[in-house]
């Protein structure tokens, strides 16, 4: 079955790299990028631990990068037309 992704949901999935083609289960692609948003938490948890950033801020800096990921709390099934 050919999956065609919503236009905004491509341009989301671009500015991480991530370029499905109509064959790729949308369920495949969205494991990915929560895949790249856990990486990216926990290497900011990981900063805050070595005392590379303060602990004063580093909720909002947890939100920023949320606010980069919004495809993370869409299930795959609304990523598709």
């Amino acid at each position: 079955m050919p999956y065609r992704y919503r236009p905004d949901v491509l341009e989301q999935l671009l500015r991480h790299g991530v370029r499905p083609t109509g064959t790729t289960p949308p369920e495949l692609v969205h494991e990915f990028v929560s895949g790249l948003y856990r990486f990216e938490l926990r290497r900011l948890r990981d900063r805050l631990k070595r005392g590379d950033i303060p602990k004063p801020g580093y909720g909002e800096r947890v939100v920023e990068l949320r606010r980069k990921y919004p495809l993370v709390s869409l299930h795959a099934r609304a990523w598709i037309e």
